[in-house]
């Protein structure tokens, strides 16, 4: 993993030094805003380096199997409602659990607000699921390539402006970081859903990982470095957080801003505590007193949700339409809150100018051949 510590992204990262360097910035942010759509052609006035980057990847890698993307897609549908809880309730708080990136997320300006990280990471998964992702007019491909502009511009001015160890951190969103995250958003929700009671089958979770090694590739991260399936995903993920995970001032922090958002989504004050019990059930005890996540008196009866969800799943395998039901009610309850974290806006990912240190139907076939996490890597 240390030579994946020195190494950033370095088609994106000499675009923006180029942009910055010029002082352009201004100007392709205006373009990143009207860049919505593949397919749309560029404007004549584009910066050259940026017409270069855009052209270059503007398709995804030749290597893609779509029938295996469509099955993640379908799996997706299938599981969305539960795949927004798991990222937003054990895969943010384990971001948050490596201390340098959270320290790297609280000296971005653009990501101290918690709507705005949690919205954008919504849109971005709900362009990439979408049947027409990677056709003209798609969205999710122009969001990918903002994204990883994005991370080229928080390197750049963390490394301009002498805020990052790199000796003791590494290269600030390095290889290593950005295959990190890819496992938090694909082994870990994978591992959330099955302590929710989720029932998978392996050949969807594999599709599930599938997709988001196609989207590490698309932002950026080298290919022969990816884990490869889910047993090597597994792997780099335990170790991984072994070797980073702990306690920190800016993960508390940001875990605090994490419950406050959704205690403002939940109606009322009643059910507030369901959030930080949500938290604690999913990434554990030790995790939670490492984030300061409050014990409530929620935290018991919160272990009960596998059992009430097993009773729907088990509807949901036995009947094409409950199967179909609750597929489209999971789709609404998924859009509503993204909505409510968007207030209905497009997120459009512009590169910073500067960072401030306070700132489809799923098949009705019987799910068999059920998913379980393996023991973690020793």
């Amino acid at each position: 993993m240390d030579a994946l510590r020195l190494l950033g992204d370095p088609l994106a990262d000499s675009v923006v030094a180029a942009l910055f360097e010029r002082g352009e910035i201004g100007r392709f942010n205006t373009l990143m805003r009207w860049f919505a759509e593949s397919g749309r052609p560029l404007p004549d006035d584009v910066p050259e380096e940026a017409r270069a980057y855009l052209e270059a990847t503007a398709m995804p890698p030749s290597w893609v199997d779509w029938a295996e993307m469509e099955k993640a897609r379908l799996f997706f549908i299938d599981n969305n409602v539960h795949i927004s809880t798991a990222l937003s309730f054990a895969s943010m708080p384990a971001c948050y659990l490596v201390p340098h990136v959270a320290r790297l997320l609280t000296a971005t300006h653009s990501l101290a607000y918690p709507s705005k990280r949690m919205a954008e990471t919504g849109q971005f998964i709900f362009y990439l699921m979408r049947p027409d992702a990677f056709e003209a007019g798609g969205r999710f491909l122009p969001a990918a390539q903002k994204v990883r502009l994005l991370h080229a511009s928080i390197r750049h001015h963390l490394r301009r402006e002498g805020r990052w160890d790199e000796e003791a951190l590494g290269v600030p969103i390095c290889q290593e970081d950005m295959i990190g995250g890819q496992m938090m958003f694909s082994v870990q929700v994978l591992d959330a859903l099955h302590r929710m009671g989720i029932h998978m089958s392996n050949e969807g979770a594999e599709a599930y990982f599938y997709a988001w090694r196609v989207v590490g590739a698309i932002l950026g991260i080298e290919p022969d470095a990816m884990p490869a399936d889910l047993d090597q995903a597994r792997e780099f993920s335990d170790r991984y957080m072994a070797r980073h995970m702990g306690p920190s001032a800016e993960g508390t922090l940001l875990t605090r801003q994490l419950i406050d958002l959704y205690e403002e989504v939940v109606p009322g004050t009643f059910f507030d505590p369901v959030v930080a019990a949500l938290i604690r059930f999913l990434i554990g005890d030790t995790s939670a007193d490492w984030l300061d996540v409050p014990r409530t008196p929620w935290d018991r009866l919160i272990t009960l949700a596998p059992t009430a969800l097993g009773v729907l799943e088990s509807v949901e395998d036995a009947s094409p339409f409950g199967a179909w039901a609750l597929d489209r009610l999971g789709e609404l309850t998924f859009r509503l809150e993204l909505s409510s974290l968007t207030r209905g806006r497009v997120m459009q990912y512009a590169i910073p100018e500067t960072l401030k240190s306070d700132y489809g139907i799923a098949s009705a076939k019987p799910r068999t051949d059920r998913w379980t996490p393996p023991p973690p890597v020793v």
